[in-house]
C-alpha cells in the first residue's frame, strides 16, 4: 500500500512552551513520516500565524535535510486557513505550497514589543531600582527611558534576522518569487491565497485531499502528527508556566515572526 503521508502544523512553538507543534516533535514525525517504507509524498498542512523563528528555523532546515536524503519523496505544504511569517518560512521548505484562494499568507517580517512604564512609575512615585554589570545589560527594562543608540541597535538586531527569514524563503521558492515586480513582498504584508499565487507565494490552490488525490494519485493520508499522551501535556505545562514566568520577569517576549 503507498501512503501519502500528512503533518500538521498548527503554530510554530516558543523554545520551552511545550505546544504540539514545538520544533522536535515536528522534526521526529518528518522523520518518521520520510522513513516509512510505504511514503510516496509528504504534506505539511499548516495553519499558523507565526512563532520563534528560531523554531521555524529548526523545522525548514529539516525539511530541507530530508528532502536532500530522499529525493524521490516530494513534499507538498499546505496552508489552510492561515500560513503566515514562520508558518510561511516553513512552508517555503515544500516543493509545491497549496492554499485555498481565502486562505491569508505571506506576513514576511519580524516583530519584537513591550511597554515602557517610565511616565507611570513617575506619577505614581515609585523608584525602580536595577543593578548591573553591563553599559547596555538592561537596555530591555520597561521602566527605564529608551536610549536612541540601544533603539537602533535593537532595530539592527531585527533587520538581520528579517534578512535571514528573506533568504529561507528565496532559496525555498527561487525563481518563482516575483519580488522584483513587486517590492512589498517582503514588507510584513499578508496577501489571500489567490493573491498569493500571482505573487509567487503559492503554486496552486488545492486542500490537501486535493494534493493527494490529483497530485499524487493516492486515496488513503496517514497522518504522521505526534500526538501528546496526558502525562506528556502535564509535563509541557509546567515547561509553559516556567517559560512564561520568565518572560514576566524580563519583561520582554523576544523575537516572533508574525
Amino acid at each position: 500500500m503507498v501512503n501519502h503521508v500528512k503533518l500538521r502544523i498548527e503554530a510554530v512553538a516558543r523554545l520551552g512552551d511545550g505546544e504540539e507543534a514545538s520544533a522536535e516533535n515536528l522534526k521526529r514525525s518528518l522523520g518518521k513520516a520520510f522513513e516509512s517504507e510505504n511514503t510516496k509524498a509528504v504534506i505539511l498542512e499548516i495553519n499558523s500565524p507565526g512563532g520563534s523563528p528560531v523554531q521555524a528555523g529548526h523545522v525548514y532546515d529539516e525539511v530541507r535535510r530530508l528532502r536532500a536524503l530522499h529525493p524521490d519523496t516530494k513534499v507538498y505544504a499546505v496552508i489552510t486557513d492561515l500560513g503566515a511569517s514562520g508558518g510561511y518560512y516553513i512552508a517555503s521548505a515544500a516543493d509545491e505550497i497549496f492554499a485555498d484562494k481565502a486562505s491569508l499568507v505571506g506576513s514576511i517580517g519580524v516583530t519584537a514589543a513591550s511597554f515602557g512604564y517610565v511616565e507611570l512609575m513617575q506619577k505614581l512615585g515609585v523608584e525602580r531600582r536595577s543593578y548591573t554589570s553591563g553599559e547596555h545589560k538592561a537596555f530591555l527594562d520597561q521602566f527605564q527611558p529608551q536610549n536612541q543608540e540601544e533603539t537602533k541597535f535593537w532595530e539592527g538586531v531585527l533587520k538581520t534576522t528579517h534578512n535571514q527569514f528573506i533568504r529561507s524563503v528565496e532559496a525555498g521558492r527561487g525563481e518563482r518569487l516575483k519580488a522584483k515586480e513587486n517590492p512589498d513582498l517582503y514588507s510584513g504584508l499578508i496577501w489571500t491565497g489567490e493573491q498569493a499565487v500571482g505573487l509567487g507565494l503559492v503554486d496552486r490552490l488545492g486542500d490537501s485531499d486535493y494534493v493527494a488525490r490529483e497530485v499524487v494519485g493516492v486515496s488513503k493520508i496517514v497522518d504522521f502528527t505526534r500526538k501528546q499522551n496526558p502525562l506528556d501535556r502535564f509535563a509541557s505545562k509546567i515547561g509553559a508556566s516556567v517559560a512564561e514566568h520568565l518572560s514576566l520577569r524580563l519583561g520582554f517576549d523576544g523575537l516572533s515572526l508574525r
